[in-house]
């Protein structure tokens, strides 16, 4: 998905250079940062291995008098693979750490509405935990402060989220064998009709956006996409982190959620009595693309309504 946006890159400790994109829109050419320098800030955290055009229905909404910008996990988009190997969840946390502060740098020093989807929902949570005074107002979206327990699973796994765990540490190393197979499975013609038919995507998915997503996965490293995974598993809850929010809080679900159930999204919501809910009929865990015209709408009449965004700019065609 082609976007007039401005690339820049922040460099970890240990090498690891991160990007993270500034949308500019339709701000002039070579004046675009300092034209959007004084707009309210929102930042977009994807999830493990999303492709940047489920943003798409919210940029273009957004970008239209806001200033919009999302960042790549290592291994993701433009971001280089980590130099040391390492992609837990407390160094994505780090990486979103050091994005939000040069971008209040290269803004207008205030903090950031943060809206995260799926992985992301942890990353923002326990950047808040660490530095909450880098977040103004979150969206969690499609995720959860901890991985679904794998022992409430359709088909259980014994040992829960322990046994879990031990299966990725056991499997890092057959990843560089199997990573070809994969390959050949995300480029068959049959991925979009095998995600219809298993219920992990909605009739309204549009094809051409989780082709998109496909190719993103099939450019990834093999091994930064499977660490990253065991990272998120072998990373603690977040859950805890829930009764400190002192920022608005907006919470979107999923009804058709597989991968991240509508349980999963009500429990958040009782531990949140405080947030708006928002519950999208006929979606999944693809709902950014799937309904990302309603999610977009929500997104932004949630800003105006805690007096952090504006209404609705003039409709351009």
């Amino acid at each position: 998905m082609p976007y007039r946006r401005l690339t820049r890159f922040v460099s970890a400790p240990d090498g690891t250079r991160v990007a993270y994109h500034t949308h500019v829109g339709n701000a002039p050419e070579g004046e675009a940062e300092s034209a959007l320098a004084s707009r309210p800030t929102v930042l977009l955290t994807n999830g493990i291995g999303t492709s940047e055009n489920f943003w798409r229905y919210i940029v273009a909404d957004l970008e239209q008098d806001h200033r919009v910008v999302h960042w790549d996990y290592r291994g993701h988009g433009r971001s280089h693979v980590s130099v040391l190997g390492d992609y837990s969840m407390r160094v994505q946390v780090d990486d979103l750490e050091r994005v939000t502060e040069e971008m209040m740098v290269r803004g207008d020093g205030r903090p950031p509405h943060h809206v995260a989807f799926s992985m992301g929902v942890r990353v923002v949570l326990e950047l808040y935990r660490r530095r909450p005074e880098l977040v103004s107002a979150v969206t969690l979206i499609g995720g959860s402060p901890s991985t679904p327990d794998p022992s409430a699973w359709f088909l259980p796994l014994p040992g829960g989220q322990g046994s879990l765990a031990r299966a990725f540490r056991s499997l890092t190393p057959l990843v560089p064998h199997v990573a070809p197979l994969v390959h050949e499975l995300l480029s068959s013609r049959l991925t979009y009709p095998f995600g219809r038919a298993t219920g992990l995507l909605r009739a309204r998915a549009p094809r051409a956006d989780i082709q998109e997503f496909m190719l993103a996965l099939r450019r990834m490293d093999p091994q930064a996409f499977w660490l990253m995974m065991r990272g998120l598993v072998e990373a603690p809850p977040s859950w805890d982190v829930l009764p400190l929010l002192r920022v608005p809080v907006q919470i979107i679900a999923a009804k058709n959620d597989l991968l991240v159930p509508l349980l999963e999204m009500t429990r958040m919501r009782e531990r949140l009595p405080a947030a708006e809910w928002v519950l999208v009929e006929d979606a999944g865990h693809a709902g950014l693309v799937e309904a990302g015209t309603e999610i977009a709408e929500a997104l932004r009449a949630f800003r105006q309504s805690c007096g952090v965004g504006p209404a609705y700019p003039a409709h351009t065609p």
